[in-house]
């Protein structure tokens, strides 16, 4: 069996996720590990699949069959060892360049993203449009950690940092 990572999106409609899941057992796959979103009226997902390496063409046919459907794929890679993993909540208020911003200090220490989750919403008392982010990281030295809080904290005082778990 060999791994292989799926990108797909369709219109959003219900029963999806039961027409991928039994494509993929049809095909002798196994499910590992997924990102499944609605996003404005689309459904996105990121799929990694363990596939029997016969069965595997048979099964992007079969995915490709689903109405409306689109996506790519390639086997998948290794992965990457680190010695820590941050997850945390950001907020700050909403503008252009936020993410750039973000991004460009995170690379800047060399540290990976290995997930970045963010929504766009309005503070419910004062109507101010909000940016929030669920981002996790992949840390290969003890010193990113406190050198990534100072470089965010330095985009400008409305941001505010919650940590989810250290492991």
């Amino acid at each position: 069996m060999l791994r292989y990572l799926i990108t797909l999106q369709v219109p959003d409609r219900k029963g999806l996720v039961e027409q991928i899941a039994h494509a993929v057992s049809r095909h002798g796959g196994n499910w590992l590990d997924s990102e499944l979103r609605h996003i404005d009226g689309i459904f996105a997902a990121i799929l990694l699949l363990e596939v029997p390496s016969e069965h595997w063409d048979d099964l992007l046919d079969a995915l490709e069959c689903i109405d409306g459907m689109a996506l790519t794929s390639a086997r998948a890679g290794q992965q990457q060892k680190y010695i820590k993993r941050l997850s945390f909540n950001l907020v700050a208020y909403d503008r252009p360049g936020l993410v750039l911003d973000i991004s460009n200090r995170i690379n800047a220490l060399g540290i990976n993203i290995e997930q970045f989750s963010s929504k766009f919403e309005t503070a419910g008392h004062t109507g101010i449009a909000l940016f929030r982010a669920t981002i996790s990281l992949g840390l290969t030295d003890p010193m990113q950690e406190e050198r990534l809080t100072e470089s965010l904290y330095s985009i400008g005082d409305d941001l505010v940092l919650d940590k989810l778990n250290l492991t």
